[in-house]
């Protein structure tokens, strides 16, 4: 497999899995114009895309999902509640509806959902199986089991690292917004992805892209020393950590 971030943060996630010529991106929230342009920085051809999963319905995630699927003709993979909640597509043919615990395959990608806890209608992550597996577990508001387990099986994880404690403390935000983030169904903080890595990450973690990243509220040296610093305490886990941007693509992650 091949994976990228083309864009993680709240201006427009998207994250881009090829394997043997078949692609799929999860979630679509760039815009059509821009999802094309950054897979030719990478050198990836869009004709490749068979089928996007969204994770929920807010526009960061689903902006570009209705004309990147009409302009490929492919399937868009949502929840019912996640398709009810927003305007996924004007062609209705092309959405599919899936179960929150349910398993899709595209070429020899096996694409499981798992529910996770965010203020969305039905949201879920994904995780991916080839001969690897690579999850992707962004907006959620702690680490529930089902997290847990995709973290514990995978070889190349994108995890939320969202905001840094005291920049959101200190920082411009009002007091309910700041009280959702750092709640139970808003998002993680550094501090928060960087015990559940230590705690449940396996040896056979290579890599780990730090993604989400707030805009005010963190900064990537920040986040990756925060990371860094927790996980050095386990002698048998040592990946190489990376972080996603929302302006840039990532590096390409070949497993």
């Amino acid at each position: 497999m091949r994976v990228c971030a083309l864009g993680s943060g709240s201006s427009g996630n998207c994250f881009f899995i090829s394997d043997n010529n078949k692609a799929i991106l999860i979630d679509a929230g760039l815009s059509c114009k821009e999802t094309f342009r950054r897979l030719n920085l990478i050198n990836q051809n869009p004709i490749e895309i068979k089928a996007i999963f969204i994770t929920h319905e807010h526009s960061d995630h689903v902006r570009g999902a209705d004309v990147i699927a009409r302009n490929l003709n492919i399937p868009i993979f949502a929840t019912k509640k996640t398709a009810d909640n927003s305007n996924l597509c004007n062609n209705k043919n092309l959405i599919k509806i899936i179960k929150n615990n349910e398993t899709i395959k595209v070429g020899k990608m096996s694409i499981e959902a798992f529910s996770k806890s965010h203020s969305a209608s039905d949201p879920v992550s994904y995780s991916i199986l080839s001969k690897k597996r690579v999850s992707i577990i962004t907006d959620l508001g702690h680490t529930c089991q089902n997290t847990i387990d995709k973290i514990s099986k995978s070889d190349l994880l994108f995890i939320e690292s969202n905001y840094d404690e005291g920049m959101l403390e200190n920082g411009p935000y009002p007091y309910y917004l700041k009280k959702w983030i750092s709640g139970n169904d808003g998002h993680l903080s550094n501090t928060q992805t960087g015990l559940c890595v230590l705690e449940h990450g396996k040896s056979r973690l290579k890599n780990v892209v730090l993604s989400h990243l707030s805009k005010f509220n963190n900064h990537p040296e920040i986040a990756l020393k925060t990371f860094k610093d927790l996980i050095k305490e386990r002698k048998d886990l040592n990946p190489s950590v990376h972080i996603s941007l929302r302006d840039e693509p990532s590096k390409i992650f070949s497993l």
